[in-house]
């Protein structure tokens, strides 16, 4: 069984520009829920976006009251809690990602209403919206841009140990937080955005051992880019064996089939491949002696491990050695792999001479099994 470990996280892939459905050995496909599955998991579920906000200090809200109100002034107001985030994430054909967190943001404080002095809670439904983009690819890496970021407060509730709250002061405490919090929101999310961005695309910029034979470095090979339907990227694999020596590969353009109902698709060439099998099967040439047992389960009226005609010879041995590549082959729902093996048998004399009997060279069909299990691409091997 042959392993393949292909990615640990296909994350980020996301930030964007137009480009061909073209790669360098791989590319991608991914779907806008997907995305979502994991931005949501990276900002929100680590509790990224929690951890930013929690340092958050709001301007104090005063009001110098009037005829029927009395002053107030509410300091020290900080973020409590975000309740219920969610995030969504639209594809914007040919420009980006549209990226849009809803949350409840709890508020707390210290409140003074005339002479009275309580705590003050303060629940407060946002939605954040922004376009991402990436730019200036270089080796491997985009620079994220963050742009139009808008905030939008909807409902607020206020709530005081002493329930004493005048329309006025509710009036107030919504029309300064529509005026402070978009200016303290967008920079956090801004922050996080390119935290997380660098976060993914280190899982994009790879070194995989193959066993002890070489290894696989992948990266982004150009600049990420979206449809309306799924955002796409090229990777660039290179394939390595022991010392630095890269096997070639044809990276030739190869078109992305359809999502459809997936949330990835994956596009391996049939080249790149065959370069990661020349480093998986480097098997050393294999010796067997023909025991007396063996020979006779074989072929019985054979006489039986010997050579009659060579005298003071040893038992008869069978050498096995790998010519050339392995060679994959793709077709619809079918693959295989051919293997040319050179086949000898030869018999050790007494003076340590050998004497070869028969030398044969045979092509080996043998079908391939292909899975994905934990993350890797898995070829069973079988003699077809």
């Amino acid at each position: 069984m042959a392993v393949l470990k292909l990615f640990g996280m296909l994350l980020f892939c996301g930030l964007l520009s137009p480009s061909q459905e073209v790669l360098s050995g791989l590319s991608c496909a991914v779907s806008p829920g997907a995305m979502q599955n994991v931005l949501s998991e990276a900002i929100l579920q680590n509790g990224l976006l929690q951890q930013h906000l929690q340092g958050l200090v709001l301007p104090n809200i005063m009001s110098e009251g009037g005829l029927l109100n009395s002053p107030t002034s509410i300091t020290g107001l900080h973020l409590v809690k975000v309740r219920r985030p969610k995030l969504s994430v639209v594809l914007l054909s040919g420009i980006g990602v549209q990226l849009s967190i809803a949350a409840k943001l709890e508020l707390s404080g210290d409140c003074l209403v005339g002479l009275l002095s309580e705590l003050i809670d303060i629940l407060v439904d946002v939605r954040i919206t922004a376009n991402i983009k990436c730019t200036n690819y270089e080796a491997g890496t985009v620079q994220v841009v963050f742009e139009d970021c808008l905030c939008i407060l909807g409902a607020v509730k206020i709530k005081l140990l002493s329930g004493l709250l005048t329309l006025s002061v509710n009036e107030i405490v919504l029309r300064q937080l529509t005026a402070a919090l978009p200016a303290l929101l967008c920079p956090v999310l801004e922050i996080v955005v390119n935290l997380v961005n660098i976060q993914l695309l280190g899982t994009l910029n790879a070194v995989i051992p193959v066993g002890t034979a070489g290894t696989i470095h992948y990266q982004l090979a150009s600049l990420p880019f979206t449809s309306g339907l799924f955002l796409g990227m090229d990777l660039d694999g290179a394939v390595k064996q022991v010392g630095g020596t890269i096997i070639p590969h044809d990276s030739s353009p190869s078109a992305l089939p359809p999502l459809l109902d997936k949330l990835l698709v994956l596009a391996l060439r049939q080249s790149f491949l065959n370069a990661v099998l020349s480093l998986l099967i480097q098997t050393p040439p294999q010796t067997f002696t023909c025991t007396p047992e063996v020979v006779s389960a074989a072929a019985p009226r054979l006489v039986p491990g010997r050579c009659p005609a060579c005298r003071g010879t040893s038992p008869l041995s069978i050498k096995l050695t790998l010519g050339g590549s392995p060679l994959l082959f793709l077709e619809d729902n079918k693959a295989s792999v051919e293997l040319s093996v050179l086949i000898q048998v030869f018999a050790k004399r007494s003076d340590g001479a050998i004497l070869t009997l028969l030398l044969l060279k045979a092509d080996l069909a043998l079908n391939v099994h292909l899975s994905i299990v934990g993350g890797r691409l898995m070829l069973g091997l079988s003699l077809g």
